[in-house]
């Protein structure tokens, strides 16, 4: 059974000054849990489950890292609309400083402010076996609960580190620096790159012009249709899908 003072306290790392205070997230849901606890076993802090889930999963997890809640006990402690289960307290990933591009093929995100897009971009990361995404100061928080949920588990496995964009592009003189814009090169007619810095902008305002001014290759999506753009995620998605 879970107190008052454990409930505000879970309740609490929903914000990112508590987050950040206590180097822990939360991650809901048995899918993300599991990936989590198959990935990252020794990030997990504690579990919070029903039942149903914990007899389920018996033997694939610490017990001791387990405590079984009501349906209103977990209600109360959910980021969710609709609570999921399970919910785990994990451990925020060492944090270190970006990788050299060269011999990479690295993300470079410019104030992307919509969590489900960030989570969805990691997931895409993943799902392209892009190890590393390099984010603005002013990138949605890794650790945002919609951001978590987003990514479905793949925030395990991609490393996200938040720079000075443009002051980073700078010394990245030995890669080629790729800038997703409504004109450029057509990606269709491009080869696969070998290692390269794919800019993707903020979701209305595009990328700025400090990040602009560190680009060598201007690349677009072709357009068949009369929309006037795409979403930043849907976006980097068809782009990595060619070029990578």
């Amino acid at each position: 059974m879970l107190g008052k003072t454990k409930t505000k306290y879970i309740q609490s790392l929903g914000q990112k000054k508590h987050r950040d205070d206590e180097r822990l997230f939360i991650a809901e849901g048995p899918k993300i849990v599991a990936e989590m606890l198959e990935t990252v076993p020794g990030s997990i802090s504690q579990v919070y489950a029903l039942s149903s889930w914990a007899r389920e999963n018996e033997g694939r997890y610490n017990a001791s890292l387990v405590t079984e809640v009501s349906e209103d006990e977990l209600s109360k402690i959910s980021q969710l609309h609709t609570p999921n289960q399970v919910l785990a307290v994990i451990r925020q990933f060492p944090s270190s400083a970006p990788p050299p591009a060269k011999g990479n093929i690295i993300l470079a995100l410019d104030t992307i402010q919509d969590p489900g897009n960030l989570g969805t971009i990691i997931r895409i990361a993943d799902w392209f076996g892009i190890a590393y995404i390099v984010c603005s100061h002013e990138c949605a928080d890794l650790y945002n609960p919609k951001v978590v949920q987003s990514t479905m588990g793949s925030i395990a496995r991609v490393q996200l580190h938040y720079t000075s964009l443009p002051a980073w592009l700078a010394t990245q003189k030995e890669t080629r620096i790729y800038a997703a814009a409504l004109e450029g090169q057509d990606i269709t007619k491009m080869n696969t790159l070998i290692e390269g810095i794919i800019v993707i902008g903020n979701e209305s305002k595009g990328i700025s012009a400090s990040v602009m001014e560190q680009v060598n290759v201007r690349i677009t999506i072709p357009q068949k249709g009369k929309a006037e753009s795409l979403n930043a995620a849907v976006a980097a998605g068809i782009i990595v899908s060619h070029l990578v």
